[in-house]
Parts: structure tokens; C-alpha cells; sequence
């Protein structure tokens, strides 16, 4: 650390105002969980999971409090000049953001205390433990959630789309009422009159919503590429989240050629955006075009492959909604990449 480091004023420390400030929600949070909890439970024990236990107050409040960090870092963002918040479009973007941050800290800790009741089975948790684990989880999820409405970017937010999808389909596969439902295909999932349909259903609206601030703020500044590609990159995009939220709106047993028209339409649009990407993006890297060529080549095959009666439209779908997602991760690393080498 160099001496000017160390007399810089903690307000001109941009960095340690935040990671400071990120502890104190923390803190914050877990003194008025910790709180709550103590009327809410009393001195009675309480079960890991399920109904009235302590994961589930521990995962509804730390969904809360990501949720409500997350617009908190947004704020801070925006007074600082950075980012700022502007229009109707933008309040949006937040609220969806700071919602998906909720769900993903309600999901993720739901399924931890799932695991952990089956490794402890039959244990009950008492009251002390309560008060300390139910704030510790709350903490960290607004610390957490803080840190990423400050530092969000494309990049990171294709991450937290990632793990939205992952959680929120994964949480619908372990509660819903119908045990065959991979013998049909994944739209199985939301045709159930159970919560776990409409966790799935949320789950694709919510990430079609978070592919198209994605697809704003993936190409607001493409190096290399003209005004014409970036808005035939954005447009692929916004197709794909637009067709991935009407996934969970029609359903397939209730508005099936809708439904498996914008399904299959998700498909079309990222197969013509990786098959013209290189004209839109002059500047990207060709060693990267074959990636989506074959993840391309890969959905077809299966698609053939389902056509013919060897491969299951469950696994065509999961195969091929993984192959989407991670080849957008990809896309937008190698944007900040060529973006990071035309700076120099």
C-alpha cells in the first residue's frame, strides 16, 4: 500500500465504501432477522425444513433482504453517478433484477436446509441456534446482493441469469406433484395446479424479462460493430427472452402450437444470430463462430434424434436450454474482451 493510498479520505475510497457498507446491511440484516425471529419461534425448537421451520423463515427472510439490498446497491449506484436510473424502463429493470435476487436466495436456501434435514433426520433446532442461523443467512444474502447491484455488468448478470434458471427449474423438478413428468417433455412441469408449476411457470417469465435487460445491456457498446448489427445482436436477444417468458405464459396443454411456436422460436433466433453474428460483430473472434455453429448442430441432431423416437424431448430441451445459456455467457465474454483490446 503506498502512502498516498493510505491518506486518501474514506469517501474518495470508492471500493472500501462499498465493502463497508455492504457489512453494515449485512449487519443491519441479521440484527432485524434475529429479531423477528424471536417472537416468531419463541424458545420452542423448530425442524430444519418444511412448514414453521427454520429454513423456511430463514429463506423467505433472506429473500427479503436480497431483494431489498439489491434496489439499496442500485441506489448507491445511482447517486454516485454511475449507472444512473432514468425512466419508467430502467425502475423495471431494477425491480426485476432485485426479484430475481430474492428468488435466488430463497431457492438457494430452501434447498439447504432440504439437504440438511435429510443428513440430520428428525433433528430440530433450538432456539438459540434459530436466532443465529436465521440472521447469518439473511446477512449474507444482503451482502451478497449489495455487492452485485454495485458491480453489475452484462457479464455478471448473464451469471445471475444462469443460476435463476438453474434454481428456480430445479426447485419445480423436486416439488411437483407428478413423478413421470421427464417421460413428456419439460413443459411438463407447469401444467400442474401445484406451487411447483407456478415456479416454473415464474421461472421462465422472470428469465425471459432478465434476457432482455441482458440484451440492452450486452449492446450498448459492441466495439467493431455498426449500428445495424448492434441492433440485429440486440433484436436476436430480446427474441429469445420475449419467446422464453411466453414459454411460461401459454401453457402446453392449453395453447400448445403457441407454446411450441415461441419454443421453437427461441431455437430460430439463436440459430440465425450465431450464424450471422460475424457480420453483425465484424470484431469478434472467429475461433469463436464454430462454438455456436456446433452447439447449433447439436440441437438439430437431437431434434432428429427426438423426431425418430431414440432420444426424449426432456433431454432435447434441457440439453438445448443449457447449450443457449452458456453460449450467451460466452458471447459476452468475448465482447468485454474485445472491448477490454480495442481500449488498448
Amino acid at each position: 500500500m503506498t502512502d498516498r493510498t493510505r491518506r486518501l479520505p474514506l469517501r474518495e475510497r470508492a471500493q472500501t465504501t462499498l465493502e463497508l457498507t455492504a457489512t453494515g446491511l449485512g449487519a443491519l440484516a441479521f440484527g432485524v432477522v434475529a429479531t423477528i425471529a424471536l417472537p416468531v419461534f419463541g424458545l420452542d425448537p423448530a425442524p430444519i425444513a418444511g412448514p414453521g421451520s427454520l429454513g423456511q423463515y430463514a429463506a423467505i427472510a433472506s429473500a427479503v433482504a436480497a431483494m431489498l439490498a439489491f434496489a439499496a446497491g442500485r441506489y448507491v449506484v445511482h447517486a454516485q453517478g454511475r449507472h444512473r436510473i432514468s425512466g419508467a424502463l430502467d425502475v423495471i429493470d431494477v425491480a426485476a433484477l432485485a426479484f430475481a435476487h430474492g428468488i435466488i436466495a430463497l431457492l438457494s436456501w430452501t434447498l439447504t436446509a432440504v439437504i440438511l434435514s435429510d443428513a440430520f433426520i428428525g433433528a430440530t433446532v433450538f432456539w438459540v441456534p434459530i436466532l443465529a442461523l436465521s440472521g447469518a443467512t439473511a446477512a449474507v444474502s444482503a451482502y451478497v446482493a449489495f455487492l452485485s447491484a454495485a458491480h453489475m455488468d452484462a457479464q455478471l448478470l448473464a451469471i445471475v441469469l444462469a443460476v435463476f434458471l438453474v434454481l428456480g427449474v430445479l426447485a419445480s423438478m423436486l416439488t411437483t406433484s407428478d413423478p413421470d413428468w421427464w417421460k413428456i417433455h419439460l413443459s411438463t412441469l407447469g401444467i400442474s395446479h401445484d406451487a411447483s408449476a407456478l415456479a416454473f411457470n415464474l421461472t421462465l417469465i422472470v428469465a425471459g424479462f432478465l434476457v432482455t435487460i441482458l440484451a440492452r445491456a450486452a449492446t450498448r457498446a459492441i466495439p467493431t460493430a455498426s449500428e445495424r448489427g448492434v441492433s440485429r445482436v440486440r433484436l436476436s436477444l430480446i427474441v429469445v427472452g420475449v419467446f422464453l417468458g411466453l414459454v411460461g405464459v401459454f401453457h402446453v396443454d392449453t395453447h400448445f402450437w403457441i407454446h411450441t411456436f415461441v419454443a421453437s422460436g427461441m431455437a430460430v433466433a439463436f440459430g440465425v444470430l450465431t450464424f450471422r453474428l460475424h457480420a453483425w460483430v465484424p470484431g469478434i473472434s472467429r475461433a469463436f463462430l464454430p462454438v455456436g455453429w456446433a452447439f447449433v448442430a447439436v440441437i438439430v441432431v437431437q431434434a432428429m434424434f427426438f423426431a425418430v423416437g431414440y432420444w426424449s424431448l426432456t433431454a432435447v430441451e434441457l440439453v438445448a436450454g443449457v447449450l443457449v445459456f452458456t453460449w450467451i455467457i460466452l458471447f459476452l465474454r468475448q465482447v468485454g474482451a474485445l472491448d477490454a483490446d480495442t481500449e488498448q
